[in-house]
């Protein structure tokens, strides 16, 4: 079993998912060839499939509300009252997919009396304790009180992401005050009065002007001074409605300290259950999932995963011309090895080379650094002698090469006149021909998987963000480690994956015959690069830009006075409400969309949006392409 103690846990709402699910299908209405509704289950397992894949080694919960009442129940009897009943065609729905998700071997709680939204926060705060990220899978807006340096909200409905900052660019407020927010506007899906005369802008001016509602409770006097609209009599209606405030504020409140019949150490990733889950897919008519399923029980031998003896691990640091020389002696003699190098850049076209790792042999590895210049760095081999006794070796054909990603490294090689040339094999490729959606194809994520290793990741090294080190600023000790590391783990999987393509003999061909051989072409042509003439492109851009400025000009006069055109606030006030033209689609917030498929319809009838489309594709063509393109040419090669 992969190790997962580094891992995020990760927390779905399942009850969340479960409606959203549902009405998202409902147009569709998907059913079995007997009648029986399936959109639901459709949507929530392809759900549960991309976490799984996502988040191939994170411990996954999936957490259900209970039936019947809880606290806020009982302290206002009329939340939630005014939801309807669960139609039935959810309601004959929800067995199966409990069904399906522990078929696919994820835990799933229902705590008697909790709401899933207080299960998730106290098992988000335990995590949070315990030193883990939390990931809290939902598309509730509630969440995001929950939201903190570790705990991340992701909606796998619309693919969003909500940070701490993301949770102030959608909402206005921080997650500290998503409770505020939520209480002084209320709620309608769960019935939370809020404040009367209260609404989203209100909320907002509230919380951005003075802060908190206990903070506005301290300081009604200011709140005159906001200038919002309603601001002189909002201190008043806040007095008057403070019972409703803090009823609200309660009621919004996801509680992180509920006394739990289940904890952190109870969510575990079981066994999956291929065969129930296959008759499930079957029962439902999903014959995509089990035709794959099908596929991988004919494979099972093979793509399984062995189980991984203990490897003792002795790493070198090559800063000896004598090292350098025994190693390349050595690796000659294996006839095969696995290289990396390691750099300043992602970006190939920049990187700088600081140093080279070998390994021929699981758990014996080398490093040889080259070019790391910090203050009080060791006195390493001779940049250039190291690379002409290196050339020989790493060119010939007849001694075998094997990396993680060997593109790239052919790549940053061939700007030191390097033509890595002997490919037997790339490790990323190995993986994604063997099972494309077992686990992602990055060395980490396919050590944890293949091997049961947990590998050191660059950034325990490099530190996060603007002060992130660069390769040749850590020193050689742990970079040392770190990278013969790199070259013990794509040699070990180097011979694990090979060995399970051994015995599928398509596959292998696959690997072999195509993907491996397009290595140096794909390397070859992204260093050729293409040639573009900036001159030409400038040319375009005052072009553009020129009519850009008519653009402007002709819109601003069909409007009648100038406006901002690349602001959909401004554009829905002159479309919808001065011009009087018809709002045919609203945003999910409510507001009129502006959106290009909106503008495209209503410019069949009317000028203004056929002015804007236009304006709209000119500046993205400008900066996207005419603008930018000149920038993003290389200084050495002269290309792009």
């Amino acid at each position: 079993m992969a190790d997962s103690s580094n891992a995020p846990v990760v927390l779905v709402d399942g009850s969340s998912y479960l409606y959203r699910a549902f009405f998202a299908s409902q147009q569709a209405d998907l059913r079995t060839k007997d009648g029986r509704p399936t959109g639901a289950i459709r949507l929530v397992t392809s759900m549960m499939r991309s976490l799984l894949k996502a988040y191939p080694n994170s411990p996954i919960a999936v957490i259900f509300d209970a039936k019947g009442k809880t606290f806020r129940d009982e302290i206002y009897s009329e939340y939630k009252a005014q939801r309807p009943p669960m139609p039935d065609d959810l309601r004959s729905q929800v067995e199966p997919i409990h069904a399906i998700i522990k078929a696919m071997g994820i835990p799933l709680f229902v705590e008697e009396g909790v709401e899933a939204d207080d299960v998730i926060g106290t098992l988000a705060r335990q995590a949070e304790a315990a030193d883990r990220e939390v990931i809290i899978s939902t598309g509730d807006k509630d969440m995001a009180q929950l939201v903190d340096e570790r705990v991340t909200l992701i909606n796998t409905m619309n693919d969003t992401t909500l940070d701490p900052v993301a949770v102030v660019e959608k909402f206005g407020v921080g997650p500290e005050l998503i409770i505020d927010f939520l209480a002084l506007m209320g709620d309608k899906v769960d019935n939370i009065p809020g404040v009367p005369g209260v609404g989203e802008k209100t909320a907002l001016a509230l919380l951005q002007g003075i802060g908190s509602i206990a903070d506005l409770y301290q300081n009604l006097d200011k709140i005159a001074d906001l200038g919002f609209r309603g601001s002189k009599t909002m201190a008043a209606k806040l007095e008057e409605h403070r019972e409703m405030a803090e009823l609200s504020y309660l009621l919004a409140t996801i509680k992180t300290d509920v006394a739990l019949s289940i904890d952190l150490g109870d969510i575990c990733r079981p066994a999956p259950q291929p065969e129930v889950l296959a008759e499930l897919f079957r029962e439902y008519e999903f014959r995509t999932w089990v035709a794959e399923l099908e596929q991988q029980g004919e494979q099972s031998v093979s793509i399984a995963k062995p189980v991984q003896p203990a490897i003792e691990r002795h790493y070198e640091t090559l800063l000896e011309r004598a090292q350098l020389e025994a190693w390349i002696e050595k690796l000659t003699s294996a006839g095969c090895f696995a290289v990396d190098t390691e750099t300043t850049s992602l970006n190939y076209m920049e990187a700088q080379l600081v140093g080279v790792s070998f390994c021929c042999e699981a758990g014996k590895a080398a490093y040889l650094p080259l070019a790391h210049d910090y203050v009080g760095a060791p006195e390493q081999v001779d940049f250039d002698w190291a690379l002409a006794q290196l050339k020989p070796l790493l060119e010939s054909r007849e001694i075998l090469k094997v990396g993680q990603h060997l593109k790239y490294d052919m790549n940053v090689l061939a700007r030191y006149n390097i033509n890595l040339q002997g490919i037997a094999s790339d490790t990323m490729l190995q993986s994604y021909v063997l099972n494309s959606t077992a686990t992602r194809h990055d060395m980490d994520s396919l050590a944890s998987y293949y091997l049961d290793e947990s590998t050191t990741k660059f950034e325990e090294l490099a530190g996060k963000g603007k002060k992130q080190l660069t390769f040749n600023q850590i020193e050689i000790e742990p970079a040392s480690a770190y990278a013969a590391e790199d070259a013990d783990i794509t040699w070990r999987l180097y011979e694990t994956l090979s060995s399970s393509l051994g015995e599928l003999p398509e596959l292998k061909s696959l690997l072999s015959e195509i993907e491996v051989p397009l290595v140096p072409v794909l390397s070859r042509i992204e260093r050729n690069g293409a040639l573009i003439d900036p001159s030409m492109l400038a040319q375009q851009s005052v072009e553009i830009e020129a009519r850009l400025k008519e653009l402007e000009q002709e819109a601003y006069e069909v409007a009648g006075k100038p406006f901002n055109l690349s602001s959909p606030k401004q554009l829905q006030v002159i479309l919808f409400e001065e011009q009087g033209i018809p709002v045919i689609k609203k945003t999910p917030k409510g507001a009129p969309s502006t959106a290009e498929e909106v503008l495209q319809e209503l410019a069949l009838e009317y000028p203004l949006p056929k002015l804007i489309i236009e304006h709209r594709g000119l500046s993205k063509l400008k900066s996207t392409y005419t603008d930018k393109l000149p920038t993003m040419i290389d200084p050495g090669t002269k290309r792009l």
